[in-house]
């Protein structure tokens, strides 16, 4: 039995030293790898063959794969003998319990916090240590060494290695695993870059210098497995930057902590093909998924991606066995090439455990903008408009539709501007396809008279009642205050929403649009309203080649049938950004 000295270790932690006695809990690192499968993976290959195999989480996406826990004589012995037999790589090294954090092999078990185990070697199978001076770093790889060592890659990580290449600008062919003279090329090329001797072939230590370089866009994100009993979802998270929030049936939120407004969900219910068609639907009504981005909706999953010049969201979902389970990401637009590294490393890791969020869980927070804790997508603003033809022509105030990035009629069927008059204030839009309206304006060909009676229908509240309100008031004067001709003042209470929609006379005709109320710079007595006369808009659509359908309207009718023309014409125009 050979004899044991006392060695003194110090290791190098950032700036910070620590002297290491020999009773010190070890471990032997052997390999790291930047996803969780293939952590996993390795990790189960080598228990094959190895005794006290581990593998824990390392934080930035890195996952190390590690034997022990020893003491440190023992775990010296250890590297020694197997690094010698090749049966671990030639740069395994010492570790503290320090640099692990959550263990994710064997699945289920914490070792961290136990104390060492006996070595599987002993002091005879190790060769003696000479005076107290460790052995020094083996030297790098020859050629056919590293091409050795290349052979035992699994092939996800060989293509890991192809997307390093290909991000760091040397590598354009296709991510499949082969090492074929594109590859060897771009590995030429980066160890040219680097200052390597050039081979083509790719050592240990300059494979991990790559995926280094690779990784550090994630860095700062504290990238670190998250599992959720509740949701039964277990996946990576950037836990630096986003914080747990609240459940709210069907999502768990993750909010921003800093600088970064970033958000991530964890989706999580039972359901069918019918539940996972609707979570689609809903998906695309909030605010934090823009309107422009690509979908894709198959049989069992969907991913909806949403962006606009702030941010971009992508959704990724799918149904297993009666659940449905996924995960939003949202973040800053402009930061392109790590929100894709994010959601690459998130997907992959992303595991289905058992369980799914309970129907009414979170809290019993009730708002008709809200859905499940998120903000409905609303509109700029909200005015109204009414028809003038069959197919569903829309005539509208100005004010609904300029500096407009979408426009819909009643809030989902989207709009084209036609005719944009500002100096009347007067808009014409056609709808994508064509509507079977209600009712259609006529006209009123009757000239109206003063203090007749008068009714206005529009979306009073911008949207928020799904159905136009009337009205009702009286004719006041045929000019506007200014005397302008085709103006007409109305002693009419009416609200913002209200603006662009028809005003009838008591026989059903339409005499004139709604104005939104003038800037006057004073404040006008309440019940003081205005309305742009029908010859004004008939000239409008007589210039965009139409024509408005006119009747006389002399004679009254009864009220109820007066409000079923007015409110069957009467269209909601929203303003999206």
């Amino acid at each position: 039995m050979m004899k044991r000295f006392m060695l003194v270790w110090v290791v190098i932690l950032g700036s910070a030293a620590r002297v290491l006695a020999q009773d010190d809990v070890v471990w032997v690192q052997i390999e790291a790898q930047p996803t969780l499968n293939s952590a996993l993976e390795r990790a189960r290959d080598y228990s094959g063959d190895l005794p006290d195999v581990n593998a824990f989480s390392l934080g930035n996406g890195w996952y190390g794969i590690a034997l022990g826990p020893y003491n440190r004589s023992d775990a010296d012995q250890v590297l020694r003998v197997y690094r010698s037999e090749g049966v671990i790589p030639r740069d395994s090294y010492i570790a503290l319990a320090s640099s692990f954090r959550q263990q994710i092999w064997p699945v289920g078990a914490n070792v961290l916090g136990r104390g060492v185990i006996e070595a599987p070697v002993t002091t005879e199978q190790a060769p003696a240590v000479i005076g107290n001076v460790p052995a020094p770093p083996p030297a790098d790889e020859t050629p056919a060494q590293a091409q050795r060592s290349e052979r035992a890659l699994l092939r996800s990580e060989r293509e890991t290695l192809q997307t390093a290449l290909k991000w760091a600008g040397v590598y354009v062919g296709a991510i499949d695993g082969a090492f074929g003279r594109g590859t060897r090329n771009a590995m030429a090329a980066w160890q040219d870059q680097k200052g390597f001797d050039v081979t083509g072939i790719l050592t240990t230590e300059q494979r991990v210098a790559l995926l280094k370089d690779y990784n550090s866009v994630l860095d700062d994100l504290g990238l670190r497995t998250v599992r959720d009993e509740e949701a039964g979802i277990e996946m990576l998270m950037p836990m630096d930057v986003v914080a747990f929030e609240k459940y709210e049936y069907p999502f768990v939120h993750y909010t921003s902590t800093g600088d970064i407004p970033a958000k991530v969900l964890m989706i999580s219910q039972e359901g069918d093909q019918d539940t996972l068609f609707g979570l689609y639907d809903i998906m695309q009504t909030l605010d934090i998924v823009p309107v422009d981005g690509p979908r894709e909706r198959k049989d069992t999953s969907f991913i909806l991606i949403g962006e606009d010049a702030m941010r971009i969201s992508e959704t990724r979902v799918s149904l297993e066995d009666g659940q449905i389970k996924g995960f939003t990401l949202v973040w800053p637009a402009g930061d392109e090439e790590r929100r894709r590294r994010l959601i690459t490393e998130m997907e992959t890791s992303f595991s289905r455990q058992p369980g799914v969020i309970p129907l009414g869980a979170g809290s019993d927070e009730q708002a008709i903008d809200l859905v499940a804790g998120l903000k409905i997508r609303t509109p700029r603003l909200s005015r109204s408009g009414f028809f003038v033809d069959s197919r569903g022509t829309v005539i509208t105030t100005s004010e609904a539709v300029e500096n407009c990035g979408r426009i819909t009629l009643d809030g989902e069927i989207d709009a084209e501007l036609t005719v944009l008059n500002t100096d009347k204030g007067v808009a014409i839009v056609r709808p994508s396809v064509a509507l079977s309206p209600l009712g259609i304006a006529r006209f009123s060909a009757a000239q109206p008279r003063l203090n007749s009676e008068v009714a206005a229908s529009g979306y009073s509240f911008e949207g928020v009642l799904g159905a136009p309100t009337m009205t009702f008031g009286s004719l006041s004067d045929v000019r506007g205050l200014a005397g302008e001709p085709d103006v007409k003042r109305l002693a009419l209470n009416t609200l913002p929403g209200d603006a662009g929609g028809p005003v009838l006379d008591d026989g059903g005709g339409v005499f004139g649009m709604l104005l939104p109320n003038p800037d006057t710079g004073r404040a006008l007595p309440d019940g003081v309203s205005f309305a742009l006369d029908r010859e004004t808009l008939q000239a409008v659509l007589a210039e965009a080649g139409m024509a408005g359908a006119s009747t006389n309207s002399e004679t009254p009718i009864d009220p109820f049938d007066l409000s079923t023309a007015a409110t069957g014409m009467t269209v909601l125009v929203s303003c999206w950004k």
